[in-house]
């Protein structure tokens, strides 16, 4: 566990207090990146659909050296695991250290777990979308922060894992595809777990001294003490002045100095750019947040049309991307 510990520090260098599975209960556990995903389709289906989801990155993976494939389910060993909060957990798998993982900017990969078996004894799965929160350019290693629900029969699942079980995993699965400078100006929407494809996009800016892309982020939480990422996301700001941030909460406490209540069209006019060939709006968060705030998307899964808070503010669908 103290190798895991330093390979841990070595590789994020922002402190956060996790408690590890380990015999090693009160350590303190430093990572760069705190989040969970849940931005994506949650679905359930059977054994005889084994490609039902494909990445649009199919072909790709044989000319590259990446641990994942878009086409078929992949065992990836759990290393260890960390307590993070009362109901959040961090686990890291490990693979070859020769290889990255394969995640582009912005994707998630979809994890897969036995849920017995259907009326005609086929296996029956549990499938969940994750966004890896490590470094895309990691070797040997991804880590998945997630929310364990009482009902919620993967994070349960994820829940029970010890070190040495094996997780399904596919990928991985684009969402956007960011390129540098694809916009002069982009604006963020999240809520709660939301944060996370947003997370990939603001790294992908501020590690790229070339890309120029000014970032707005309004993100929304239940509770201060909810907020993922808080830390890490406050030292980007500081250190990127191309980088603004403003957090809102549904319950603020005495102490607290940022935005009460949920996102408001007034928040959006002030915080984010102004609508225009130049802007991009991402948004991400739960369904009820994105009714609000740009609708959701089609039936079909498509963007579908923009409407809600967005639309009032003069957003086109050409401006909003939603998760």
């Amino acid at each position: 566990m103290a190798a895991l510990l330093r390979r841990f520090a070595r590789a994020t260098p922002i402190p956060f207090a996790a408690q590890s599975n380990s015999s090693h209960s009160n350590l303190r556990l430093p990572f760069a990146a705190i989040a969970a995903i849940s931005g994506g389709v949650s679905f359930l289906y059977y054994h005889s659909s084994p490609d039902l989801v494909h990445s649009q990155q199919t072909g790709q993976e044989e000319s590259r050296n990446t641990a994942l494939n878009p086409d078929k389910w992949i065992e990836f060993k759990l290393q260890d695991t960390a307590r993070v909060s009362h109901n959040t957990q961090l686990f890291r798998f490990s693979f070859d250290p020769t290889q990255k993982l394969g995640l582009d900017i912005a994707s998630c990969i979809l994890t897969r777990a036995p849920l017995g078996q259907d009326a005609e004894g086929k296996p029956k799965f549990v499938v969940r979308p994750y966004t890896p929160i490590s470094d895309p350019d990691s070797k040997g290693y991804f880590d998945l922060l997630i929310k364990v629900y009482p009902g919620g029969k993967m994070s349960q699942h994820f829940a029970s894992l010890k070190p040495g079980d094996v997780v399904e995993v596919k990928g991985p699965i684009e969402k956007l595809r960011y390129t540098p400078n694809m916009k002069k100006q982009i604006g963020m929407i999240a809520g709660g777990s939301g944060i996370t494809p947003m997370l990939q996009v603001i790294e992908a800016i501020l590690k790229n001294p070339d890309d120029k892309t000014q970032v707005s982020l309004l993100y929304a939480n239940v509770s201060p003490d909810d907020i993922l990422l808080k830390q890490k996301l406050d030292i980007l700001a500081t250190s990127h002045p191309n980088l603004k941030i403003f957090y809102t909460v549904d319950n603020p406490t005495k102490n607290w100095r940022g935005g009460a209540g949920y996102i408001s069209k007034d928040m959006v006019v002030k915080g984010l750019p102004a609508p225009s060939d130049d802007t991009l709006i991402l948004v991400c968060g739960p369904p009820g947040m994105m009714k609000q705030i740009s609708g959701e998307k089609a039936k079909d899964w498509t963007q579908g049309e923009v409407s809600g808070i967005l639309k009032e503010a003069g957003y086109t669908e050409q401006m909003v991307y939603k998760f």
